[in-house]
């Protein structure tokens, strides 16, 4: 019975997000092809972006496949140094007070500003690409893993030393479930900023790709492609975090509201 609430509530939830998205639509579409209120060169219609979304639909997808090839591993990299290194920072007192302000001076630096060094030093435009992603997902990774792990109840730290847990084993079974939904929270985020990322990374030396895409045509003023280019690269984001959320549902099931 609770599921089929479950399952209603989250219809429900979809069916107002596919009502605003078609007011945003229809909106839209009375600015453009029926009233001709917006410019119609930098706006073009449904019209004219339909079609460009269906002529570009296998570059679009074969684009897809090259900027998730240079996204999945920056990524997962990101996400196996940032648990790693935030789970052994946050545990040992010390460690962490000597690099937390060496975290939060270097954190804030945008990875875009990184750019001339990782072509510069960086063998190929696919490394500096990947660079740029990693290095802007990693941090909000590690703090999110350290602030876990800091905020942990000692109570659970006592109890499981009491049943003879430490080292490896303790980080592994107590700190480490205890600090997830504060890496999930920052694994969320360095996703969504990866994407922004890409986007940045696949305008600078890459022949392929979503970004490269949408740039390349911008380049020629040929707006209904770069609108279909960014329909399309919303819908697999929207996608992605969808999945995301689920997988994080089912990870944190004991933290769902009731």
């Amino acid at each position: 019975m609770s599921s089929r609430s479950t399952a209603g509530k989250s219809a429900g939830a979809y069916t107002g997000t596919a009502l605003i998205g078609a007011m945003v639509v229809a909106a839209y579409e009375l600015a453009t092809d029926v009233t001709g209120w917006l410019e119609p060169v930098l706006f073009p219609g449904l019209v004219r972006i339909v079609p460009a979304f269906r002529e570009s639909l296998p570059r679009l997808l074969d684009g897809l496949l090259n900027s998730f090839g240079l996204l999945l591993p920056s990524y997962l990299l990101a996400l196996i140094l940032g648990i790693s290194l935030g789970l052994f920072v946050g545990y040992h007192p010390t460690l962490k007070k000597v690099l937390m302000p060496i975290f939060r001076g270097i954190s804030p630096i945008p990875p875009t500003m990184l750019i001339p060094y990782a072509i510069s030093i960086l063998p190929t435009f696919w490394l500096s690409s990947a660079f740029i992603i990693f290095a802007g997902a990693f941090w909000p990774i590690l703090l999110g893993t350290i602030h876990g792990v800091v905020l942990l109840e000692e109570r659970y730290l006592d109890n499981a030393r009491t049943l003879g847990l430490k080292g490896g084993r303790l980080l592994c079974k107590v700190v480490f479930p205890g600090a997830l939904p504060h890496i999930f929270s920052g694994a969320g985020m360095a996703l969504v900023f990866s994407f922004i990322l890409l986007t940045v990374a696949e305008m600078f030396g890459a022949k392929s790709g979503m970004g490269y895409f949408i740039q390349y045509y911008a380049d020629f003023s040929d707006y209904p492609k770069v609108l279909a280019g960014m329909l399309f690269m919303s819908a697999f984001i929207i996608i992605v975090m969808t999945l995301f959320d689920a997988f994080q549902r089912r990870a944190l099931h004991w933290t769902a509201r009731r």
